[in-house]
């Protein structure tokens, strides 16, 4: 009996969907310049196929993507983290993974920043560029520490859903959880509810993920019909010397940090973060891409709930090991490229200055350009510099948000390897979580009958 061909599985979906846009995009633009040299009639009004594409279907298609999983973001995180908290058997264990998990992320970042500047030194990006006349740069303002640390907490918890402040979000689900822990009879009830809404929530995800081929397609073929390449080839030492310190950072650094504080074997977490990483690399957003983190995290790590739902979501906020690579070549290169000499206590500075940096500026619009400025700012370097690394810095962002959840998981393991909240099966089993994706379609079918039966 001849057996059915195998189908794809939603990884190799996602790929492929993948390859096909970066393809798709570049043949655009080769095909096409922005003013659309293909036009056609629509009830005598002259439309560009360019437009139409990229602009059009293109646009509205990543855009509702992308709007889809922010829709996800806020009751996620609250309700899973709501969840974790309210299971946790020793209340004293919150405070032990809050302390990891923020020391392990702002070790990482300065890890991340050191490393760049050793090899934007090493390798001179900055040797023989040429400053443009016109280069400019507005910095915005960063916020006072003070603030950011009262912005932590929320006045208003619904303010806060709803305009996605993270932070808030995650600090009100944990007194949440913490009541409803100590609520007794009540609190049980409550936390039953929490835990269907919990398993209907990443339901929801799953759905979302089966659809990510087409959304990760539409996304990546705008962005590749609409990138210069000119620019990528005018900054190609930096762009390549950015571009490898990432890899690095992720492969060698991350797999040396996990196997010396928890042991574990780094190739399953590679292997099980290739979904997650397309999708980080689509969005360029941490936040968009949490969804699918926190699923990887439970389902394909063994990262028990209680734990990823802290460490994942506060990863996503503080976490900024991509950003500080950016920022320690940036600021060599521009150094090199003004001609001015960094000292070894200017180099301390700049690793000080983003380290904190990345947790003082969590959450703000535009953080990695705004980190970079006040980084420059510190060391007495023209913060005009920008300007010249703004053209490539859409596509380095996107690899370095892939960097950046790729740590998020990692510290996840380590966190809950240490409190004996990790499950090693699930994490070395390479078909773990695989089932979790499939949409069973006649399940739904079946269970709508069984209730019109009813």
């Amino acid at each position: 009996m001849q057996q059915s061909p195998k189908k794809l599985g939603l990884t190799a979906k996602i790929f492929i969907g993948m390859i096909a846009g970066i393809i798709t995009g570049a043949f655009l633009q080769f095909l096409f310049d922005d003013s659309g040299d293909l036009q056609f009639s629509v009830f005598g009004i002259e439309v560009s196929t360019y437009a139409v594409l990229v602009e059009g279907i293109f646009h509205v298609l990543g855009q509702i993507f992308i709007n889809s999983l922010k829709m996800l973001i806020v009751p996620l995180v609250f309700i899973s983290l709501v969840c974790g908290i309210a299971n946790l058997s020793d209340p004293s264990k919150l405070g032990r993974l809050g302390g990891k998990s923020v020391a392990l992320y702002v070790a990482t970042t300065a890890l991340a920043i050191t490393v760049a500047m050793v090899a934007a030194i090493i390798f001179q990006p900055g040797a023989g560029v040429d400053i443009p006349s016109d280069a400019t740069y507005a910095a915005a303002t960063a916020p006072a520490l003070s603030q950011v640390i009262i912005d932590i907490f929320p006045s208003n918890p619904f303010a806060a859903f709803t305009n996605g402040k993270m932070l808030q979000v995650i600090t009100f689900a944990v007194l949440f959880g913490v009541a409803m822990a100590m609520s007794g009879e009540p609190g049980k009830r409550v936390a039953t509810l929490f835990d269907d809404l919990n398993t209907i929530v990443m339901k929801l995800v799953t759905i979302l993920m089966n659809l990510a081929p087409y959304g990760v397609f539409a996304l990546l073929a705008k962005l590749f019909a609409q990138i210069e390449v000119s620019t990528i080839f005018a900054l190609g030492k930096y762009f390549a010397l950015v571009f490898g310190v990432l890899l690095f950072h992720a492969f060698v650094n991350y797999s040396l940090i996990l196997k010396l504080l928890s042991g574990l074997n780094p190739m399953p977490l590679f292997l099980k973060m290739r979904e997650t990483v397309v999708f980080a690399f689509s969005t360029a957003s941490s936040s968009a891409t949490l969804p699918i983190t926190l699923e990887t995290a439970t389902k394909k790590l063994g990262v028990s709930n209680s734990v990823a739902s802290f460490t994942i979501p506060l990863g996503s906020t503080i976490n900024m090991d991509g950003t500080a690579i950016m920022q320690g070549v940036a600021t060599v290169f521009i150094a090199q490229v003004f001609g001015i000499d960094l000292t070894l206590s200017d180099m301390m500075m700049v690793v000080l200055t983003a380290t904190l940096a990345s947790i003082g500026t969590a959450g703000v619009p535009g953080v990695g350009l705004l980190m970079l400025a006040m980084v420059l700012a510190q060391v007495g370097l023209p913060v005009e510099g920008i300007a010249l690394i703004i053209g490539v810095d859409r596509l380095l962002d996107m690899t370095r948000t892939a960097v950046n959840v790729t740590g998020d998981c990692m510290v996840a393991c380590i966190v809950g390897k240490s409190e004996n909240e990790f499950n090693s099966a699930v994490y070395y089993d390479p078909e773990a979580g695989v089932a979790d994706e499939e949409v069973d379609l006649d399940d739904f079918e079946s269970t709508s009958i069984h209730h019109k039966a009813d």
